[in-house]
């Protein structure tokens, strides 16, 4: 088969699509035949040399893909070849052939193409595990999130509004704000010209948000303990402002609040199981229903991912990118 290989780590074009070996399904896992991938800010790390694979991860990068099963290794129930399905991956989803552990896998949607289904897995489960399972997010309360315009804001802004709650998010352009406000985000925030506690408080009438889903990290942490509210939870994703920052501890004990920061792909195969079953329950029947949809900017071929990642980094998107394979 073919996969985007990273021989050396460095920009896109240390991205080489070339020829590998086929994977091979062990106990419990499926072989699925790629029709698309997605790319991921993990990716970008990944390629740059800052993300490795867990161990016995596939090398290649891409950490979630729709297609259809081709073969199943021992142990493997309720899954049979043919099956059209999306997945959540450590990793091998920029390749015409993928390994899945069984656990890993959802149907694609009522009415769904193939293609847009590769959307779902990483967003979905990034979405629910974090402002669901462990941030809580409750009906109505207030959710604010970064980078609304993303795969994982568009996701938020919408699951958030399905359970009753109010939306604030942040973005750079007009028409980024614009488009979050057509999913049902409530309070639109410019980062570039507002400062957004100022605006959560404005928004909440000095309670704060009730939950925040941060992609930024450090370069953001001080500001987002100042923008919860009392009893809030913020939940850490990316680290895209930077690693290391100071917490404010005595701010943290007056509000009572919590700080959560969490990645999936190194999770254990039993905690990404529950969580994807967490997201069947409870998301799946809101895309089956039409009440959340995948977001997506732009679909490239798999062996143009170089390009793919140039979009990303240059931040003009909204929704995810797609990867076909050939």
């Amino acid at each position: 088969m073919y996969a985007i290989t990273i021989p050396e780590p460095g920009g896109p074009e240390a991205l080489v699509w070339d020829e590998v070996p086929d994977p091979v399904p062990g106990e419990g896992e499926v072989l699925v035949e790629v029709v698309a991938s997605a790319v991921n800010r993990a990716d970008l790390m990944q390629r740059q040399g800052f993300y490795d694979p867990p161990p016995g991860a596939s090398p290649y990068p891409g950490l979630e893909c729709a297609g259809r099963i081709v073969g199943t290794g021992p142990g493997v129930s309720g899954w049979a070849v043919g099956d059209e399905v999306c997945a959540l991956l450590a990793g091998g989803g920029y390749a015409q052939k993928v390994v899945v552990p069984a656990g890993q896998l959802l149907p694609v949607p009522e009415g769904m193409d193939l293609e847009r289904a590769a959307a779902l897995p990483e967003v979905a489960c990034t979405v629910w595990s974090n402002v669901f399972m462990i941030s809580h997010l409750r009906p109505g309360e207030t959710l604010l999130v970064h980078g609304g315009s993303s795969g994982i804001g568009t996701m938020a802004i919408q699951l958030a509004k399905a359970v009753g709650a109010k939306v604030a998010v942040t973005a750079g352009t007009k028409e980024k704000l614009d488009f979050c406000a057509e999913l049902g985000a409530d309070v639109l925030i410019n980062y570039r010209e507002q400062d957004f506690v100022e605006e959560i408080e404005r928004a909440t009438d000095g309670a704060g948000a009730d939950v925040i889903l941060d992609n930024m990290g450090a370069k953001y942490l001080d500001r987002n303990v100042r923008a919860l509210a009392v009893n809030g939870r913020l939940a850490i994703i990316g680290l895209q402002g930077g690693a290391k920052g100071e917490l404010n501890i005595g701010a943290l004990l007056v509000k009572r609040a919590a700080v959560s920061a969490t990645s999936l792909r190194a999770r254990p195969l039993g905690e990404k199981a529950a969580i994807v079953a967490a997201v069947r329950e409870h998301v799946w029947p809101l895309i089956d229903s039409g009440h959340v949809r995948p977001v997506v900017d732009r679909e490239l071929p798999m062996s143009e991912a170089a390009a793919a990642h140039r979009v990303l980094e240059e931040s003009g998107h909204i929704g995810k990118v797609l990867l076909l394979a050939p």
